[in-house]
């Protein structure tokens, strides 16, 4: 089995490399937080109107119905 030697400047060279994909990595996952976040603010808005709309309804009815 050959082995390779490590020199300086293939391990900068490397540490270079890995600095750049973990940037590259935590450009991607913080684009798909972001996304993910609309997605939840979308959601707790949707959740708020149906919740309101259940109450006013309950509300309509008990009114109408003299409870």
């Amino acid at each position: 089995m050959e082995r390779s030697a490590w020199t300086d400047e293939r391990l900068d060279d490397l540490a270079q490399r890995i600095d750049r994909d973990i940037r590259e990595l935590r450009g991607d996952m913080n684009a798909g937080f972001a996304d993910m976040r609309g997605e939840i603010n979308g959601l707790r808005s949707l959740v708020l109107r149906m919740g309101t709309g259940i109450m006013a309804s309950v509300v309509a009815a008990t009114l109408l119905h003299g409870i």
